[in-house]
């Protein structure tokens, strides 16, 4: 059994979100069924939509041989009565085999009983680089059947919808339109400015075929009755048309194809359902189930478009523009699988890295009007968990940056223009609509200084110096805000490079006085700042930082690490350090005598995330490298809880009983344990352990950093959780993207455009072995593969590369290098350090894909 295929026991808890980037998504069930439909710009979990389903049949010259709804047995227990909006009171197939390799989901139908054998392929565009065909509105549907039999068979393929507009009256139109068929499910009498306007398309390019517009209208299940004995027949179907809708009543349509099969032919039909819900608005403001930390003077309901909707002017034609592209749109996807899918990392790796891709198209995401991203974090059953593309939940997410560069990139331009105030601090939710004003609440130390750093690698991704040079001023004014007097959590008021005051932080409350965690980010930010003041000609602003982060590594390493690990400096019993900030009555435990929620001798998980940070991005060292192994070491051995069951958790559950995870922060034997310590603790956060377990890899502790990827992926098989929903603060959770940087890790992915620098320093165990990988920067992507004997192989797939050195990793000797098949002469550069990793390219390359 694959990684990548889940069996009759591993279904029971998928939903494969198929959707675009920010334009919502419906859930594919381990069985076939269409379900969480949540394209209305919120989530909508464990909906249905009426008796939506695909079907096929089949019928020779003799008459009708077999019909089949487009779904498997429902796995047991039946926990009561099943629903038959499921159509699984109807013919259905006994099981399927269910291969998830995102963002494309392949059904394999098998029951002896069919005449033929029958795959259905769910997907939507998902194109590096390439946004706008990614960020489609809608589901494609390939049915492809295969004739096993010894005669000619006439398949008939249906896709039956329910109309899916939220409005009161409603319609169904069949059209054609160059060599489309389809229906248009319509929204009557509804102003198309309304939150609440919706239009759906159903659609194929086959050109023969039944239409229905609708089902029959009757009372109880007449609908449902006479639409099975009208396709399970071997006469065509007949048109039904009704001339007006009823009100809150959704008709049924039915679009069908038909193609005559060969023994032993295969053949595809080809289906698209689109969605236009183009008005957005803030439904959730005063809904404090969804709004942490953030308010509004007076929230504005006026809606916005989704970026879709100024694409294509409705469903229809975004569904034109789909099968009229289909082939190209899948093409271009299937090369980005292949790619990946040949990556030389471990299955458990591979599968954490591309299940978290469909957070993208999940309700946590959506487009701006003019393209920008937004995310919340991630999404509750009906409404959306904590707004505001948040500064240190996305800082981790490390997916976005490399294969949407330019959507990153829009990241920083929203939270530089209507987050940051003119003292510099930066608010860590952006609120919608744009321009909305709130009272403030602390700036958070690691989102605005993981900004900083992430400034820097967005800008050597892409290698836009004019678009760096329009954040150079924001990024010193969110630097300066760590030493302003205007900084009511004064962190760090006098200068020194040392983080002393209050500081918030992704677990929700505030530490207080020096620690390892946000130490390191306040260096790292200080360091890119550096990097980007050299690039700028900023020579004065340039010395400023690097003084300042000399000054803040040199405490960092000297008074912040216990010869194990790295920790908090505080006093808890000293109130002092929180009624300098009037904040005992939050803060202070009067029974105990002690400061709440603080790290103090506690071993962290995210105690040296910086440094992870600052080795994905390209930045000097901020932890020395002894120290972070023992560091990691500690978490890996402190942390890590092979029975999570034998611990108490009085926190949020995400992992149980006996399945396995590295927790928040552990105080080892012999340490001061804070009578009530760090909050969330006793939790395991997908996110952190993807980014602990990566660094682990970077640092050459592989054992160690795969057995916590297998123990979050672990959670997440098919029997017990979704594979592609990852938990924190609601489902698709961002923070779970973190797990690309393993993509990143074991690679080693060297990158800066502007310099013309890329390369890879792999994590090969074998020398006897190949290595390959997929790669993606701001001008193209394609693989690397290292084979056995010297050489290297580059191919760029889409878009180019400017290559003028290329980094190939320690202690390799390179006897060739390819580039799209040619040999590139090269000749070795030596390092400061002494040893060869880096090449320079005699002639520098400009490659562009065919």
């Amino acid at each position: 059994m694959g990684t990548f295929t889940y069996y009759k026991d591993r279904q029971r808890t998928i939903s494969f979100p198929v959707g675009g980037l920010g334009s919502g998504c419906i859930g594919i069930a381990g069985n076939g069924c269409l379900i969480d439909w949540q394209v209305y710009n919120r989530p909508a979990m464990g909906t249905r939509n009426g008796y939506s389903h695909f079907a096929i049949k089949a019928q020779d010259e003799k008459g009708l041989l077999d019909a089949r709804v487009l779904v498997s047995d429902l796995g047991k227990p039946y926990m009561g009565q099943v629903d038959e909006k499921t159509m699984l009171g109807m013919p259905h197939f006994r099981e399927l085999v269910f291969e998830g390799r995102y963002p494309a989901a392949k059904l394999s139908f098998l029951d002896e009983r069919f005449p033929g054998k029958v795959t259905l392929r769910y997907y939507n565009p998902f194109i590096p680089l390439n946004d706008k065909d990614s960020s489609l509105p809608g589901l494609f549907a390939d049915i492809i059947v295969e004739n096993t039999s010894d005669h000619p068979i006439r398949y008939t393929a249906a896709g039956v919808i329910t109309n899916p507009n939220k409005g009161t009256n409603t319609s169904n139109h069949y059209f054609e339109d160059k060599g489309i068929r389809g229906i248009h499910f319509a929204t009557d009498g509804m102003d198309e400015r309304d939150a609440e306007y919706s239009d759906f398309t159903l659609a194929t390019d086959s050109e023969e075929g039944d239409c229905q517009e609708y089902w029959f209208r009757g009372n109880w299940r007449d609908h449902v009755e006479t639409y099975w004995r009208e396709f399970a027949s071997k006469q065509p179907l007949q048109n039904r048309r009704y001339e007006t809708g009823i009100p809150d009543y959704k008709d049924t349509g039915m679009l069908c194809a038909v193609q005559d099969i060969g023994p032993g032919e295969k053949k595809e039909f080809h289906y698209i359902l689109t969605w236009n819900v183009p008005n957005c608005n803030n439904y959730w403001s005063g809904l404090d189930i969804s709004t942490s930390n953030i308010h509004y003077d007076m929230c504005d309901r006026t809606p916005w478009k989704n970026y879709y909707a100024v694409l294509f002017a409705d469903s229809g034609a975004s569904a034109s523009y789909g099968l009229e592209n289909r082939a190209r749109l899948w093409e271009e996807t299937k090369c980005f699988m292949d790619a990946v899918y040949s990556t030389t990392i471990p299955e458990e790796a591979l599968d954490a890295v591309t299940a978290n891709l469909a957070i993208l198209r999940s309700p946590t995401c959506l487009r701006l009007e003019d393209g920008s991203f937004y995310g919340w974090e991630g999404c509750f059953d009906n409404v959306g968990s904590c707004e505001g593309t948040c500064t240190h939940v996305w800082n981790y997410a490390y997916a976005l940056p490399f294969l949407f560069p330019a959507l990153a990139r829009s990241i920083r331009d929203l939270e530089f223009t209507y987050s940051q105030q003119d003292d510099g601090g930066v608010e860590f939710r952006l609120r919608l609509p744009l321009g909305s004003t709130g009272r403030r609440f602390h700036s958070c130390v690691d989102g605005q200084l993981g900004s900083v750093m992430l400034t820097y690698r967005d800008y050597k991704i892409s290698g836009d110096r004019e678009w760096l040079e329009g954040k150079w001023e924001s990024v010193k004014k969110a630097i300066a805000y760590a030493w302003s007097e205007e900084n009511p959590d004064a962190w760090d008021r006098k200068k020194q490079g040392v983080l002393d005051g209050r500081q918030h932080h992704t677990l929700d409350m505030e530490l207080f006085g020096p620690n390892a965690w946000l130490q390191g980010f306040y260096v790292g930010a200080l360091e890119a700042a550096a990097e980007m003041a050299a690039i700028l000609g900023d020579g004065e602003a340039e010395a400023e930082y690097r003084a300042l982060a000399a000054g803040g590594k040199a405490y960092l390493n000297n008074e912040l690490f216990n010869g194990e690990y790295f920790y908090q400096k505080i006093d808890v019993c000293d109130r002092s350090a929180v009624d300098r900030f009037n904040a005992s009555k939050e803060y202070w435990n009067e029974e105990k005598g002690q400061i709440k929620y603080q790290i103090a001798e506690g071993c962290g998980i995210d105690q040296v995330l910086a440094q992870w940070h600052g080795n994905l991005c390209g930045l000097p060292e901020i932890f020395e490298k002894e120290k972070v192994h023992k560091a990691l070491a500690s978490i890996f051995r402190y942390n890590y809880k092979p029975v999570l069951g034998d611990i108490y958790n009085p926190w949020r559950i995400f992992a149980i009983d006996e399945e396995s995870g590295a927790i928040m922060c552990e105080w080892p034997e012999g340490t001061d344990k804070p009578a009530i310590p760090l909050t969330y603790a006793q939790e395991c956060m997908d996110g952190m352990q993807y980014q602990a377990a990566a660094h682990m890899i970077q640092e050459g502790m592989t054992e160690e950093g795969e057995t916590i990827v297998r123990a979050v992926r672990g959670k997440y098989r098919g029997d017990n959780r979704n594979p592609w929903c990852e938990i924190e603060c609601g489902s698709y959770y961002a923070r779970s993207m973190a797990s690309y940087a393993l993509l990143l890790s074991y690679s080693g992915f060297v990158y800066d455009a502007a310099a013309g620098i890329m390369g890879f320093r792999p994590v090969i165990k074998s020398k006897e072995e190949d290595f390959s990988s997929f790669w993606s920067m701001g001008s193209g992507w394609g693989t690397v593969r290292y084979r056995k004997d010297g050489s290297i192989w580059l191919e760029v797939i889409r878009g180019s590369l400017e290559l003028k050195r290329f980094v190939y990793g320690n202690g390799t000797e390179v006897a060739a290098v390819y580039a799209d098949g040619k040999e590139v002469p090269f000749m070795h550069e030596k390092e400061a350090v002494g040893f060869r990793d880096k090449i320079r390219i005699q002639k520098s390359l400009e490659l562009k894909a065919d």
